[in-house]
């Protein structure tokens, strides 16, 4: 497996059904505000979406600590043809790929 596509791997489900009930109105929450940025017209490397991306960074922590690398990689899974695409782009058209670049920022800027 190439070193950029590990964050598939980390993730496993160990959680009740209550607290991935609660997960998914966290992550629900925060593209609802990824998506009122790029409503309004942000550009990825806003305050606004990078408070966003941040909050996002923030929920993978329960579950594990992406690198620069690896957060990046997971980003480029929302802009490839995968369910996680599938999911963002179900919210609005264009999102995957406005979070990737988001994404791409927060980790070149902020992670090591």
């Amino acid at each position: 497996m190439h070193e950029n596509y590990l964050h598939a791997g980390y993730y496993q489900n160990k959680f009740s059904e209550a607290q991935n009930q609660q997960f998914a109105q966290v992550f629900d929450a925060i593209t609802k505000k990824m998506v009122a940025a790029l409503e309004s017209g942000e550009s990825f490397d806003s305050a606004a979406m990078q408070q966003a991306v941040k909050e996002h960074y923030e929920f993978c922590l329960r579950f594990w600590k992406p690198n620069r690398e690896s957060y990046k990689s997971l980003a480029m899974s929302f802009i490839l043809p995968t369910e996680y695409r599938e999911t963002y782009e179900g919210y609005r058209e264009g999102l995957g790929k406005y979070i990737f670049d988001a994404i791409s920022h927060f980790a070149d800027t902020n992670l090591s």
